[in-house]
């Protein structure tokens, strides 16, 4: 089973058309799931709804703990892009042994259709999520990176190795 913990993010977030402004309403994860046909036995639960800019200690916290928590060894966590390599320090840092977590998010909100990259971060996570070994890995545009070894290129939108190999 793979445990699935929605945090909030871009890849969550409506859009406004009266005001512009992008808010939360619910998760799109279990549309995505079932639009992308996946027969991967999940469990989906929603900590928060939060854009990562907003997290504060107490909701790192709430994520390390239900991480903990869970009986499952294969773990996707759906999380804003500013500060997810923060978040992924933290996991790593908490010595959680024996578990596979994985971090995703987007750039283009799902709700925004085909130009988002949410549904193919989200494909590919949950691909991932299921074939590495323990540890923690931020995974966006098809690649997967060491907790360690990532960061968002603001420039370019994208992620990539602080030190390619």
């Amino acid at each position: 089973m793979v445990q699935v913990f929605v945090t909030g993010g871009t890849f969550d977030k409506e859009y406004n058309y009266l005001t512009g402004e992008l808010y939360f309403k619910d998760t799109h994860l279990k549309e995505m799931f079932d639009r992308g046909r996946s027969e991967v036995d999940i469990d989906i639960k929603t900590l928060m709804m939060l854009d990562s800019l907003e997290m504060r200690d107490e909701d790192l916290a709430i994520i390390v703990y239900n991480v903990r928590k869970t009986p499952a060894n294969h773990i996707l966590i759906t999380h804003g892009t500013d500060r997810m390599v923060e978040t992924a320090s933290i996991l790593a840092e908490a010595s959680i042994e024996g578990k596979t977590i994985v971090l995703t998010g987007a750039m283009i909100p799902y709700a925004f259709g085909t130009s988002s990259d949410g549904f193919f971060n989200l494909g590919s996570a949950l691909a991932f999520v299921q074939v590495l070994p323990p540890g923690v890995y931020v995974v966006m545009n098809g690649r997967y990176f060491a907790w360690n070894n990532v960061r968002k290129n603001r420039q370019t939108g994208t992620f990539e190795e602080i030190n390619p190999a």
